[in-house]
Protein backbone atom coordinates (compact mmCIF):
# COMPACT_ATOMS: atom_id res chain seq x y z
CA UNK A 1 0.00 0.00 0.00
CA UNK A 2 1.21 3.48 -0.57
CA UNK A 3 2.29 5.98 2.44
CA UNK A 4 2.61 9.27 2.16
CA UNK A 5 6.46 10.21 2.42
CA UNK A 6 8.11 13.53 3.11
CA UNK A 7 10.97 14.32 0.41
CA UNK A 8 14.08 17.19 0.44
CA UNK A 9 15.54 18.27 -2.95
CA UNK A 10 17.49 20.91 -4.04
CA UNK A 11 16.76 22.71 -7.40
CA UNK A 12 19.37 22.06 -10.16
CA UNK A 13 20.15 25.78 -11.37
CA UNK A 14 23.55 25.40 -10.38
CA UNK A 15 23.59 21.50 -12.17
CA UNK A 16 26.61 21.02 -14.38
CA UNK A 17 29.16 18.57 -15.16
CA UNK A 18 32.06 20.07 -14.02
CA UNK A 19 34.52 17.15 -12.62
CA UNK A 20 34.87 13.69 -12.50
CA UNK A 21 34.72 11.82 -9.80
CA UNK A 22 32.60 9.15 -11.34
CA UNK A 23 32.62 6.31 -14.54
CA UNK A 24 29.97 8.32 -15.64
CA UNK A 25 31.46 11.52 -15.52
CA UNK A 26 33.34 13.24 -18.53
CA UNK A 27 34.36 16.72 -18.03
CA UNK A 28 33.84 17.72 -21.81
CA UNK A 29 29.82 16.71 -21.05
CA UNK A 30 27.53 19.12 -22.77
CA UNK A 31 24.91 19.05 -19.96
CA UNK A 32 21.51 21.03 -21.23
CA UNK A 33 20.11 23.15 -18.20
CA UNK A 34 17.35 23.70 -19.68
CA UNK A 35 16.26 20.06 -19.99
CA UNK A 36 17.84 18.99 -16.58
CA UNK A 37 15.26 21.91 -15.22
CA UNK A 38 12.11 20.52 -16.97
CA UNK A 39 12.91 16.95 -15.91
CA UNK A 40 13.83 17.86 -11.95
CA UNK A 41 10.51 20.03 -12.12
CA UNK A 42 8.43 16.79 -13.74
CA UNK A 43 9.94 14.43 -11.07
CA UNK A 44 8.70 17.07 -8.12
CA UNK A 45 5.24 17.19 -9.67
CA UNK A 46 5.11 13.57 -10.00
CA UNK A 47 5.75 13.39 -6.66
CA UNK A 48 3.35 15.90 -5.26
CA UNK A 49 0.56 14.13 -7.83
CA UNK A 50 0.73 10.92 -5.58
CA UNK A 51 0.13 12.72 -2.83
CA UNK A 52 3.93 13.11 -1.02
CA UNK A 53 4.82 16.16 0.36
CA UNK A 54 8.16 18.03 -1.36
CA UNK A 55 10.72 20.75 0.42
CA UNK A 56 13.18 22.36 -1.06
CA UNK A 57 17.32 23.53 0.23
CA UNK A 58 18.05 26.50 -1.79
CA UNK A 59 21.04 25.73 -4.46
CA UNK A 60 24.13 27.40 -4.23
CA UNK A 61 26.70 28.72 -6.98
CA UNK A 62 29.37 26.44 -7.32
CA UNK A 63 27.97 23.25 -5.87
CA UNK A 64 26.87 21.68 -9.38
CA UNK A 65 26.50 18.26 -7.81
CA UNK A 66 24.29 19.94 -4.54
CA UNK A 67 20.98 18.55 -6.91
CA UNK A 68 21.73 14.85 -5.47
CA UNK A 69 19.74 15.79 -2.27
CA UNK A 70 20.36 12.15 -1.11
CA UNK A 71 23.82 12.11 -0.51
CA UNK A 72 23.48 14.83 2.54
CA UNK A 73 22.29 12.90 5.04
CA UNK A 74 20.34 9.58 6.57
CA UNK A 75 17.23 10.74 8.81
CA UNK A 76 15.31 8.15 10.48
CA UNK A 77 12.94 8.20 13.54
CA UNK A 78 13.42 11.96 13.26
CA UNK A 79 17.15 11.87 13.99
CA UNK A 80 19.63 13.16 11.47
CA UNK A 81 23.59 11.70 10.19
CA UNK A 82 24.90 13.88 8.54
CA UNK A 83 27.66 13.86 5.45
CA UNK A 84 31.49 14.03 5.11
CA UNK A 85 32.21 13.30 1.44
CA UNK A 86 34.80 11.74 0.28
CA UNK A 87 35.21 13.94 -3.13
CA UNK A 88 36.63 17.72 -1.63
CA UNK A 89 34.91 18.97 -4.40
CA UNK A 90 31.09 18.13 -2.74
CA UNK A 91 32.15 18.78 0.93
CA UNK A 92 30.88 21.93 1.18
CA UNK A 93 27.34 20.82 0.27
CA UNK A 94 27.40 19.28 4.11
CA UNK A 95 27.00 22.73 5.65
CA UNK A 96 24.41 23.56 3.55
CA UNK A 97 21.97 20.99 3.74
CA UNK A 98 22.85 20.98 7.87
CA UNK A 99 22.00 24.63 7.94
CA UNK A 100 18.73 23.85 6.20
CA UNK A 101 17.92 20.52 8.55
CA UNK A 102 19.07 23.12 11.77
CA UNK A 103 16.73 25.69 10.78
CA UNK A 104 13.92 23.31 10.59
CA UNK A 105 14.73 22.11 13.83
CA UNK A 106 16.29 18.67 13.73
CA UNK A 107 20.23 17.99 15.20
CA UNK A 108 22.79 17.08 13.13
CA UNK A 109 25.04 14.55 13.98
CA UNK A 110 28.38 14.67 12.06
CA UNK A 111 29.90 12.04 11.28
CA UNK A 112 33.90 11.42 11.84
CA UNK A 113 34.87 9.10 8.83
CA UNK A 114 33.81 9.70 5.42
CA UNK A 115 30.05 8.88 4.24
CA UNK A 116 27.43 10.16 1.86
CA UNK A 117 24.09 10.05 3.78
CA UNK A 118 21.42 7.64 1.79
CA UNK A 119 23.30 7.34 -1.06
CA UNK A 120 24.96 4.37 0.68
CA UNK A 121 22.26 4.02 3.89
CA UNK A 122 19.16 2.47 2.76
CA UNK A 123 16.47 1.45 5.72
CA UNK A 124 14.88 -1.70 4.95
CA UNK A 125 12.71 -3.35 7.10
CA UNK A 126 14.42 -3.22 11.11
CA UNK A 127 18.01 -2.60 9.12
CA UNK A 128 20.05 -0.50 7.45
CA UNK A 129 21.68 -1.43 4.64
CA UNK A 130 25.12 0.18 4.28
CA UNK A 131 27.52 0.15 1.04
CA UNK A 132 31.21 0.56 1.05
CA UNK A 133 33.81 0.26 -1.37
CA UNK A 134 34.16 3.54 -3.69
CA UNK A 135 33.04 6.50 -0.74
CA UNK A 136 31.44 5.93 2.34
CA UNK A 137 33.46 3.69 4.73
CA UNK A 138 33.02 0.70 6.89
CA UNK A 139 34.00 3.24 10.21
CA UNK A 140 31.39 5.30 9.35
CA UNK A 141 28.93 1.61 9.35
CA UNK A 142 29.81 1.75 13.10
CA UNK A 143 28.96 5.41 13.65
CA UNK A 144 25.90 4.87 12.13
CA UNK A 145 24.31 1.93 14.42
CA UNK A 146 25.95 3.45 17.25
CA UNK A 147 23.57 6.72 16.64
CA UNK A 148 20.43 5.03 15.56
CA UNK A 149 21.15 2.27 17.70
CA UNK A 150 19.78 -0.17 14.37
CA UNK A 151 21.51 -3.29 13.00
CA UNK A 152 23.76 -1.77 10.48
CA UNK A 153 24.68 -4.25 7.58
CA UNK A 154 27.55 -3.64 5.67
CA UNK A 155 27.27 -4.31 1.69
CA UNK A 156 30.62 -4.07 -0.08
CA UNK A 157 30.35 -2.49 -3.79
CA UNK A 158 32.67 -3.70 -6.65
CA UNK A 159 31.61 -2.34 -9.69
CA UNK A 160 32.64 1.77 -10.30
CA UNK A 161 29.61 2.01 -12.15
CA UNK A 162 27.50 1.28 -8.99
CA UNK A 163 29.62 3.62 -6.41
CA UNK A 164 26.82 4.34 -4.57
CA UNK A 165 24.42 1.86 -2.82
CA UNK A 166 21.58 3.42 -4.15
CA UNK A 167 22.54 2.61 -7.67
CA UNK A 168 22.60 -0.78 -7.40
CA UNK A 169 19.59 -1.84 -4.32
CA UNK A 170 16.99 -0.08 -3.35
CA UNK A 171 13.74 -1.04 -1.27
CA UNK A 172 10.40 -1.48 -2.95
CA UNK A 173 8.44 -1.68 0.25
CA UNK A 174 9.73 -1.56 3.90
CA UNK A 175 8.23 -3.85 6.14
CA UNK A 176 7.07 -2.40 9.68
CA UNK A 177 10.20 -2.04 12.10
CA UNK A 178 9.09 -3.87 14.36
CA UNK A 179 9.34 -7.25 11.49
CA UNK A 180 12.38 -8.51 10.37
CA UNK A 181 14.21 -7.51 7.32
CA UNK A 182 13.71 -10.38 5.40
CA UNK A 183 9.90 -9.02 5.55
CA UNK A 184 10.78 -6.18 3.26
CA UNK A 185 11.22 -6.48 -0.88
CA UNK A 186 14.26 -4.85 -2.16
CA UNK A 187 15.51 -4.94 -5.88
CA UNK A 188 19.07 -5.35 -6.19
CA UNK A 189 21.66 -5.97 -9.26
CA UNK A 190 23.86 -8.84 -7.56
CA UNK A 191 26.95 -7.89 -9.87
CA UNK A 192 27.59 -4.64 -8.19
CA UNK A 193 27.99 -6.44 -5.18
CA UNK A 194 31.11 -8.94 -3.88
CA UNK A 195 30.71 -12.49 -3.55
CA UNK A 196 30.25 -12.55 0.24
CA UNK A 197 27.85 -9.22 0.00
CA UNK A 198 25.77 -11.31 -2.38
CA UNK A 199 25.58 -13.59 0.10
CA UNK A 200 23.91 -11.80 2.68
CA UNK A 201 21.48 -10.20 0.62
CA UNK A 202 20.38 -13.30 -0.86
CA UNK A 203 19.58 -14.70 2.79
CA UNK A 204 18.11 -11.74 4.33
CA UNK A 205 15.94 -11.54 1.13
CA UNK A 206 15.24 -14.54 -0.63
CA UNK A 207 12.21 -13.11 -2.62
CA UNK A 208 14.05 -10.01 -3.61
CA UNK A 209 13.51 -8.26 -7.51
CA UNK A 210 16.93 -9.29 -9.25
CA UNK A 211 17.84 -6.75 -11.82
CA UNK A 212 19.97 -7.33 -14.75
CA UNK A 213 23.14 -5.11 -15.94
CA UNK A 214 21.15 -3.35 -18.48
CA UNK A 215 18.53 -2.03 -16.28
CA UNK A 216 20.79 -0.68 -13.91
CA UNK A 217 23.13 0.75 -16.19
CA UNK A 218 19.87 2.56 -17.05
CA UNK A 219 19.65 3.53 -13.42
CA UNK A 220 16.87 1.18 -12.61
CA UNK A 221 18.08 0.90 -9.34
CA UNK A 222 18.11 4.59 -8.41
CA UNK A 223 14.52 4.60 -7.85
CA UNK A 224 11.86 5.90 -5.12
CA UNK A 225 9.23 3.58 -3.90
CA UNK A 226 6.05 5.06 -2.15
CA UNK A 227 5.02 1.23 -1.28
CA UNK A 228 2.81 1.42 -4.10
CA UNK A 229 4.07 3.50 -6.88
CA UNK A 230 7.72 3.24 -7.88
CA UNK A 231 9.20 6.34 -9.48
CA UNK A 232 11.37 4.66 -11.76
CA UNK A 233 13.87 5.15 -14.95
CA UNK A 234 11.63 4.43 -17.88
CA UNK A 235 15.03 3.03 -19.58
CA UNK A 236 14.73 -0.20 -16.98
CA UNK A 237 11.95 -2.09 -18.82
CA UNK A 238 13.01 -5.44 -17.58
CA UNK A 239 12.94 -4.22 -13.89
CA UNK A 240 9.72 -2.42 -14.81
CA UNK A 241 8.21 -5.67 -16.36
CA UNK A 242 8.86 -7.70 -12.65
CA UNK A 243 7.62 -4.69 -10.80
CA UNK A 244 3.99 -4.71 -12.48
CA UNK A 245 4.05 -8.57 -12.05
CA UNK A 246 4.35 -8.18 -8.40
CA UNK A 247 1.81 -5.53 -8.13
CA UNK A 248 3.37 -2.81 -7.79
CA UNK A 249 2.78 0.18 -10.18
CA UNK A 250 5.38 1.89 -11.90
CA UNK A 251 5.65 5.37 -12.56
CA UNK A 252 8.85 6.39 -15.36
CA UNK A 253 9.78 9.46 -14.89
CA UNK A 254 12.96 10.79 -17.10
CA UNK A 255 16.21 12.14 -15.18
CA UNK A 256 18.40 11.14 -18.27
CA UNK A 257 20.35 14.29 -18.21
CA UNK A 258 21.34 13.96 -14.56
CA UNK A 259 22.81 10.50 -15.95
CA UNK A 260 25.89 12.19 -17.36
CA UNK A 261 27.07 12.87 -13.46
CA UNK A 262 25.69 9.34 -12.48
CA UNK A 263 23.04 10.51 -10.57
CA UNK A 264 19.06 9.69 -11.24
CA UNK A 265 15.75 9.76 -9.03
CA UNK A 266 16.40 8.54 -5.94
CA UNK A 267 19.97 10.60 -6.04
CA UNK A 268 17.78 13.48 -6.47
CA UNK A 269 15.65 12.62 -3.33
CA UNK A 270 15.91 12.73 -0.03
CA UNK A 271 13.69 11.27 2.21
CA UNK A 272 12.73 12.55 5.80
CA UNK A 273 11.40 10.20 7.86
CA UNK A 274 9.97 11.75 11.47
Amino acid sequence: MPRARRYLVCGPRHFDVRYAINPWMREDAQVDTARAARQWQALIDTYRDHGHQVQTVPPVPGLPDMVFAANCALTLSGKVFGSRFHAPQRRPESAEYETWFKAAGYDVYRPESPCEGEGDLVPAGRYILAGTGFRTTREAHAEVQEFFGVPTIGLRLVDPYFYHLDTALFVVDAAPETEGGEGATIAYYPEAFSAGSREVLRRLFPDALLATRDDAMAFGLNSVSDGRHVFISPGATGLIDQLTARGYVPVPVDLSEFHKAGGGIKCCTQEIRS
